[in-house]
C-alpha cells in the first residue's frame, strides 16, 4: 500500500529562512490509498547539511497521531543557522513511508545585540518628497559558499544586488506598530553575488512610516526621516565569514521618483533615472555619503507574515469614451494593485492615469467617493523606442482608469492590471448551481485579496485604508476559508497587543494611525468599542480553531484578558458595559435618518459582545491549562450573561429591543434561558418576514444572521435572504455589476445615483462574511476539532442543484461534491488522511443508500430520518433518495 508525506512545512512555510523561534513546529500532509489511514508515529531527522553526512538530531520513532505543529525538542537552535530534515511515519496498517523530500528551515537574527548595522538615512537638508537611493560597492576575493542579507526601513524599500531585484515581495517591511515593531526580511542571496566587485543598491519610498495616512491628511506619524538597514553576511568555502553592513560609507542621491505615496499614487520623470546605478563600475562621485541615524535597533523583529507580491495579471477588456469625452479603460473587475504600461513618444511626454472604482449613472469616471485621495500616476518619458513602467512605493483601488495623458493611440495591449496581495495561499473553493452565489464568492474572495494587504483593512481606495478591527473581526472566520491567514493574523495580532492601551483597551485601527497621529478624534478617548475591540479575543480564538495553533492563543492570552478586564470596569457595574463610546450596529438599516448607527441599543451590543468574549477567554484558559483563570472568567461571564438577561430580557423572554440584530446575537452568544429561545427565534423570523425577507442589520449583526437561523432550523429563512436580489441583500450587488462587496448594502442605488460619496466605498469585506454560511450551510463543512481534525459534512440539499466544495486544511484536502435530480442526491466526500469525518444526511431513507462498503464506516448512529455516519480518510459516494 502507497503511505507518502506529499507537503511538510515548518511554521506554515516551506523551507523558511529567518524565522524567529528556536522552538520550530512541523507540519505534514499525508497521502495513503487505503481508507482510514492514521498515522501512529512519527521520526523527524535533522542535519545541518543536506547530504546528512552527520546527524544534529534524530527523534527516532514518537508514538504520535499529531501530524500538524510537532514542535521541536532537540538540541539548542543556533541563530543564522540553516537546518535540513526530513520526516518519515509510521500508519495504523502497520506501514513505514519513505523518508520526505528533503527540507529546511533558517533561523534568524533573534538576539538584537547581532545587529551592528547602522540606520542610514540622508542630511537633513535632502529630506523631501523624492525617493532617495543608497548604493554600496564592495569587493570580495575569497570562494563564496552562501550569502544571506538581513534588512529592514523605515519607509518602504526594494533592494538590488548587482542590478538584479532581491526577493519579490512588496511594500517591505510592511506595516507594523512601527514605534514598538519593526519587521526585517532575510533573503538568501548567494545565486546573485559574486567573487570581485559587487554592489549593493536600495530605494526608499515614503509608505506607512511617513507618508501620509487618514482622512486627516497627517504625514509623519511615526517619524520624518526614512531610513535603511541591512547586514550581508558572507560565508565563505574557507568557512570564514564577511559581514557588510550600513554605515556612512554608504552613498546616497535621488533619482526619477519625484513624489511616492500610497494614497496620491506616484510621480516618475524618466530623464532622472540613474542608469546602472546599482552594478559596478558606476560613477558615483556626485553622490553624497549616508548619515547614520539614531535609532533603535532593539525593536526588530523577524518577518511574521508573508509580505504583499504580484500576486495576478489582469488585462483590460474595453476602452471606454464617456458623455464627458474622458478616455476610459475597463479592467472588468474592481482590484487592487497598479497598471504596468508600455508607452512611446518624445522626451516630456506624460502618461497621466487616474483610478477609480465606479462610473457615474451617466457612464462618466467617477472619483468623488475615494475623497482626498489622488490615485494617480504621472509618467514622464525620456523619449526611448519603447518604455515600460509600473509604480515602486505605492497601489490603487480601482476597475476603471481614466488615461489623462498618452502619446499616440491607446492599445489596452500596452496596459496590464498587476493585482497585490499579502502572499497567501488560495484554500478554500465554492461553486454552486447558480451564477449569481458563485460571482458573490468570487465578489468575497476579491474583496479578501485588496483589502488583505499586509494588514486587514476596511477598504483599499480612499484616504483610509485602515486595518479596522471591526472589519477583521467580522470577516475572519470567511478569510480562514478562502486562504491561509494564519500568519497574516499572527503578524496583525502582535500590533494589536503592541497598541493596546495601558489600561486594556483596543484602537478601533490596528496599526493605531489614529491614535498615533495625536490628533483629537471625533470619538475622543480612549477609542475603544464593543464588537470593534473585541477582535482581541475573537481573532486569537478564530486562528486556534482553524488552524489547531495553541501558541496563537499562548501570544494573545494576556491581550485577550486585559481586554476583558478593561471592559469590566467600564460600566455601571463590572457585569455591564453601558458606558462611553460605541460604534452600535454600524450601517443598519434601521438606524433613524442622518445616523450610521442601527437601532439596537449600544449597551445592549457591548454588554453581548462582552459575555462573547469572556466565554472566549475562559475557553482559551482551558486550552491553555489555566485552571484559576478557568474558574474565575467562567464566573464572571455567567454572571453577565445573569446581569444581560436581567437588563435586557424580560421574565416572559421578550428582548427590550425587538431589532433583527439584538435577536441575532442573543441567539448567537447563547444569551438567553431555553425556555425563551424558541420566543426569540420566532420573533426574527417574523422580522424578517414581514420585512420581505430582506435584512436590516449592519456591521454587528449580518455575520450571524444566516448562522443563527439554520443554528434553530430555519435554513429555508436564511436561504431566502440569501437569494434576494432586490435591495437590501447580498445579490442586489450583483444585479449592479458589482465584483467586489460594497460597504453600503445601497451604495448604487436603482436608479444608478449612489450613495452619499463621505463613505461609499465599492471594495469592503465586512458583508462578505456571508462566505462562512456558505461554506458551512450549503458546502456543509463544519469543524468539530481545531484544525478541522475532525469535521462534519451536512450539505443543505435544497434549491441548488450541485455544489462543489474544497477546504484545504492543514491535514490535506477537504472535498465536498454533490448533485440532485427530481428523485435522488448523490453526495462525494474527500476526508484526508488522520482525520474523521462526521457526514450527516437528513431526511433520507437508509434503504436507497448505495455504493458504500459498511466495512470502511466507524459508526452510524440513526435519530428518526437523519444518519450520522462517521468515517476515516479516503473518499466516499454516497447515493440516496430524498
Amino acid at each position: 500500500m502507497a503511505l507518502f508525506i506529499k507537503e511538510v512545512r515548518c511554521e506554515y512555510l516551506i523551507n523558511p529562512i529567518g524565522i524567529s523561534t528556536l522552538k520550530p513546529r512541523f507540519s505534514w500532509i499525508i497521502d495513503s490509498d487505503r481508507n482510514g489511514t492514521k498515522q501512529t508515529a512519527y521520526q523527524i531527522v535533522f542535519s545541518k547539511d543536506e547530504t546528512f553526512s552527520s546527524i544534529f538530531y534524530d527523534t527516532g520513532k514518537i508514538n504520535s497521531y499529531n501530524s500538524v505543529h510537532v514542535e521541536y525538542n532537540g538540541p539548542k537552535l543556533c541563530e543564522q543557522q540553516r537546518y535540513y530534515y526530513r520526516i518519515r511515519i509510521w500508519d495504523n496498517y502497520g506501514n513505514i513511508s519513505d523518508y520526505s523530500d528533503i527540507n529546511f528551515f533558517e533561523v534568524g537574527i533573534i538576539d538584537n545585540n547581532r545587529w551592528i548595522a547602522d540606520w542610514i538615512a540622508v542630511e537633513d537638508k535632502d529630506n523631501n518628497p523624492m525617493c532617495p537611493y543608497f548604493r554600496k560597492e564592495f569587493t570580495l576575493q575569497k570562494d563564496i559558499k552562501k550569502a544571506v542579507i538581513y534588512v529592514s526601513a523605515l519607509g518602504l524599500y526594494e533592494l538590488f544586488l548587482n542590478g538584479k531585484r532581491v526577493g519579490d515581495y512588496y511594500f517591505t517591511p510592511g506595516w507594523t506598530s512601527y514605534k514598538k515593531r519593526i519587521q526585517y526580511q532575510t533573503y538568501d542571496v548567494t545565486s546573485l553575488i559574486k567573487e570581485g566587485k559587487n554592489v549593493l543598491g536600495s530605494i526608499l519610498g515614503n509608505g506607512w512610516f511617513k507618508g501620509y495616512l487618514t482622512w486627516e491628511e497627517k504625514n509623519n506619524i511615526y517619524g520624518d526621516k526614512l531610513a535603511l538597514i541591512l547586514q550581508l553576511h558572507i560565508y565563505y568555502q574557507d568557512g570564514s565569514i564577511d559581514i557588510l553592513k550600513t554605515d556612512n560609507s554608504w552613498k546616497y542621491n535621488h533619482g526619477p521618483i519625484i513624489s511616492s505615496e500610497l494614497y496620491h499614487g506616484e510621480v516618475y520623470d524618466a530623464n532622472f533615472e540613474l542608469v546602472d546605478w546599482n552594478i559596478e563600475n558606476y560613477d558615483d562621485t556626485n553622490w553624497k555619503n549616508a548619515v547614520v541615524l539614531n535609532h533603535s535597533k532593539s525593536i526588530l523583529v523577524g518577518q511574521e507574515n508573508i509580505p504583499a507580491k504580484k500576486m495576478q495579471e489582469i488585462k483590460p477588456i474595453k476602452l471606454i469614451i464617456t458623455p464627458k469625452n474622458e478616455r476610459v479603460i475597463d479592467f472588468g473587475q474592481n482590484m487592487v494593485g497598479f497598471v504596468r504600461f508600455k508607452v512611446k513618444g518624445n522626451k516630456g511626454d506624460k502618461v497621466i492615469l487616474r483610478h477609480a472604482e465606479v462610473l457615474d449613472k451617466e457612464g462618466n469616471f467617477y472619483l468623488d467617493n475615494i475623497r482626498k485621495a489622488k490615485q494617480t500616476i504621472e509618467y514622464t518619458l525620456k523619449g526611448e523606442e519603447e518604455e515600460i513602467f509600473e509604480p515602486h512605493f505605492t497601489y490603487q483601488g480601482f476597475r476603471y482608469v481614466n488615461v489623462l495623458e498618452y502619446p499616440g493611440e491607446i492599445d489596452l495591449d500596452n496596459f496590464t492590471g498587476v493585482v497585490i496581495y499579502s502572499g497567501m495561499q488560495t484554500t478554500g473553493e465554492f461553486e454552486c448551481s447558480d451564477e449569481d452565489i458563485n460571482r458573490l464568492q468570487q465578489n468575497i474572495v476579491w474583496s479578501q485579496k485588496g483589502n488583505f494587504v499586509d494588514v486587514p483593512t476596511d477598504c483599499p481606495q480612499r484616504d483610509e485604508r485602515l486595518g479596522w478591527t471591526g472589519d477583521a473581526q467580522v470577516f475572519i472566520r470567511t478569510a480562514c476559508f478562502n486562504m491561509d491567514v494564519a500568519l497574516f493574523f499572527k503578524k496583525w495580532l502582535n500590533d494589536l497587543s503592541a497598541d493596546q492601551l495601558e489600561e486594556g483597551g483596543i484602537p478601533f485601527v490596528i496599526p493605531d494611525a489614529i491614535g498615533n497621529n495625536k490628533t483629537p478624534t471625533e470619538w475622543g478617548e480612549p477609542h475603544s468599542a464593543a464588537a470593534w475591540g473585541d477582535a482581541a479575543t475573537i481573532c486569537p480564538w478564530t486562528i486556534y480553531n482553524c488552524y489547531a495553533d495553541e501558541r496563537i492563543l499562548e501570544s494573545q492570552y494576556q491581550s485577550m484578558k486585559k481586554w476583558v478586564e478593561y471592559i469590566r470596569h467600564q460600566g455601571s457595574n463590572e457585569f455591564l458595559w453601558n458606558t462611553g463610546f460605541q460604534f452600535g450596529d454600524w450601517l443598519a438599516l434601521d438606524a433613524k435618518e442622518g445616523s450610521y448607527t442601527g437601532a439596537t441599543p449600544m449597551d445592549f451590543i457591548a454588554t453581548a459582545f462582552y459575555a462573547y468574549s469572556t466565554w472566549i477567554l475562559f475557553n482559551s484558559a482551558k486550552v491553555l491549562g489555566l485552571e484559576e483563570d478557568y474558574n474565575e472568567y467562567k464566573r464572571l461571564y455567567e454572571n453577565i450573561v445573569r446581569e444581560f438577561r436581567k437588563e435586557f430580557v424580560s421574565p416572559n423572554g421578550r428582548l427590550v429591543s425587538n431589532t433583527q440584530t439584538a435577536h441575532v446575537l442573543t441567539l448567537m452568544f447563547n444569551l438567553l434561558e431555553e425556555k425563551h429561545i424558541n420566543r426569540n427565534v420566532e420573533e426574527l423570523v417574523k422580522l424578517i418576514e414581514t420585512n420581505n425577507y430582506h435584512l436590516t442589520t449592519g456591521f454587528v449583526g449580518t455575520p450571524y444572521l444566516c448562522h443563527v437561523l439554520t443554528k434553530y432550523g430555519r435554513n429555508d429563512i436564511a436561504l431566502k435572504l440569501l437569494l434576494k436580489k432586490d435591495c437590501p441583500s447580498w445579490l442586489y450587488q450583483i444585479t449592479k455589476g458589482a465584483t467586489t462587496i460594497w460597504e453600503h448594502w445601497d451604495g448604487i442605488k436603482e436608479d444608478g445615483s449612489f450613495w452619499s460619496a463621505d463613505m461609499n466605498s465599492f471594495n469592503h469585506y465586512a458583508y462578505g462574511a456571508i462566505g462562512e454560511w456558505m461554506y458551512n450551510v450549503i458546502g456543509g463543512l463544519n469543524l468539530i476539532e481545531p484544525g478541522y481534525k475532525k469535521f462534519s459534512i451536512k450539505p443543505y440539499f435544497e434549491y441548488f442543484s450541485c455544489v462543489k466544495l474544497r477546504y484545504k486544511s492543514l491535514y490535506g484536502d477537504i472535498v465536498v461534491n454533490w448533485e440532485r435530480n427530481e428523485k435522488s442526491i448523490s453526495l462525494k466526500v474527500k476526508v484526508p488522511v488522520n482525520t474523521q469525518a462526521e457526514i450527516i444526511l437528513d431526511n433520507i431513507k437508509k434503504e436507497t443508500l448505495k455504493d458504500i462498503k459498511i466495512d470502511e464506516i466507524i459508526d452510524i448512529v440513526q435519530e428518526n430520518s437523519m444518519y450520522k455516519i462517521l468515517v476515516g480518510s479516503g473518499n466516499y459516494t454516497f447515493e440516496f433518495e430524498k
